[in-house]
This record gives C-alpha cells, structure tokens and sequence, in this order.
C-alpha cells in the first residue's frame, strides 16, 4: 500500500530528527500548567506535513500542534511527537504517529519509537507488525495476572473524574501497572503482548488513531470504558487482549461518562 510506505518515510524521517535533537536546547511553550510544546514538536510535524503533501496531495490533515486541520473528507491524522515531556527531559518513550482515515475509518497506522527503532504499522484487514514481523495480543487471561499500563490527562489535576481512583483499583487488582506518558506507544505495547492491557481518559485522535488499529489489527480489543464502541473522536478508551477485557471494565464499573 502505497501510503502506508509514505507514512513509514515520514514517521521514520521524523523520528530520526527528534531522535538527533534528545539533549539539545530546547524552546518550550506551554499550551497548559503542564501540557508543554517545543520546537521539535512544530519542526516534526512540519516535516510530516511537508512529505505527505508531496506524495497525497488528495489528503487532508488533522495535526497536533498546528492549524493544519482538514474537518471533512479523507485526511492523515498525525501526533508529531507523543510523549513531548519525556522528550524534553531525555526520557527514551516518546514516538511519532501517522494515521489514514478514509470515510471515517482508520485504514492504516505507523507509530515509530525512534529511541529503540521500533516501527509498528498496520493497514485494516492485513494484521500489524513490528519490524516486519507480524505481531499478535497476550494470551492472559486473569487480571491478577496482567501487566497494565495507563496514563493521566493534561488537566487531571482540576477534574473529579482523573483516572486516580481507577489507577488504584487496577494497581490491588492487577500484577502491575505502568505509566510511562506515551499512549500510542502504550497501545502498541499492548498489541505485541507487552502489556495485556492498557485505559485512559481524556485522549486526543492523534494519540490513538494509528495504534488502536494496531492493536485490533493484532487480535485485540479496543471500546470505550463501558464496552461500548470505541471511536477515536470519544474521550476514553480500554484496550486489551480482549481475555481480560470484560474483567477491566468490571474494575472500571463505576466510571459515569
């Protein structure tokens, strides 16, 4: 597929940038009290921008960090760089991801961890891989037994319903759970089996449009916290193997939208 390979150039090309810039001086904004943006994320997502124009041209955008937002019509849902605090602090988990969304489906995905040369992709009915190898869920089956990752919106300090409180019910019902500040690398965690499950709330379409095709593309399951279909345009989201999936919406039973 022909655009999954221009989303493979320019994800891989991004990300080989950001990877050079770890380290280096950086511009920071803040778009919130701890929600930053820094000049690597602009010069990222510019270069994405700029590579796809040239190849699909017939494509919109509906970016992160800039006005580059098509609302209607077939367009690349792209985070330049996700995990921009890590970045900035030279924490090795942030990546880039690119997605295609035709007629309102995700019909391919690229997240690439440019740290550890990681390149998950997937294009709908096809599977996912990482590296060019085809890649599949965790076989777990008990919740006493996964390894779970999460992550807390910008503002969860100022909300009632932050994720806490289901942070401390999977914390005593699981094996582990993590929170390492990057979704979409999380959701690819959780489609090579690394993690078996993974729930957040408050997420963007560019945090999960390329890996919650991922994940379903390797045998998992993504809705809402209630079991309810997920779309990207929705503000929470549960993913898993799809053994455990009935077990972690029971965990998060009390959640009210």
């Amino acid at each position: 597929m022909k655009e999954l390979n221009g989303a493979i150039k320019a994800a891989v090309g991004a990300g080989d940038m950001i990877k050079s810039r770890v380290g280096k001086s950086q511009s920071i904004r803040y778009k919130g009290e701890i929600n930053i943006v820094t000049e690597t994320d602009i010069k990222a997502e510019k270069l994405i921008v700029r590579t796809l124009k040239k190849e699909f041209s017939q494509y919109g955008f509906l970016t992160e960090e800039s006005s580059c937002k098509t609302t209607k019509g077939d367009r690349w849902i792209i985070d330049p760089l996700d995990g921009t605090t890590n970045f900035a602090r030279g924490f090795p988990f942030f990546c880039v991801s690119i997605a295609l969304e035709k007629e309102g489906q995700i019909i391919a995905g690229v997240v690439y961890d440019p740290m550890h040369q990681e390149l998950f992709t997937a294009i709908k009915g096809k599977g996912a891989y990482l590296n060019k190898k085809k890649i599949r869920v965790s076989t777990v089956k008990k919740l006493n037994k996964a390894f779970l990752a999460t992550g807390f919106a910008y503002d969860f300090k100022d909300k009632k319903d932050n994720n806490i409180d289901n942070f401390t019910k999977f914390l005593m019902a699981s094996m582990a759970v993590r929170r390492a500040g990057a979704a979409a690398i999380d959701l690819c965690y959780v489609a090579c089996g690394r993690f078996d499950g993974f729930w957040e709330m408050g997420l963007q379409p560019w945090d999960t449009a390329a890996a919650t095709l991922i994940v379903q593309e390797a045998g998992g399951i993504v809705t809402q916290f209630d079991g309810s279909p997920f779309s990207n345009y929705k503000k929470n989201i549960l993913a898993s193997n799809d053994s455990i999936h009935k077990q972690m919406q029971t965990t998060l039973k009390r959640y009210k939208k």
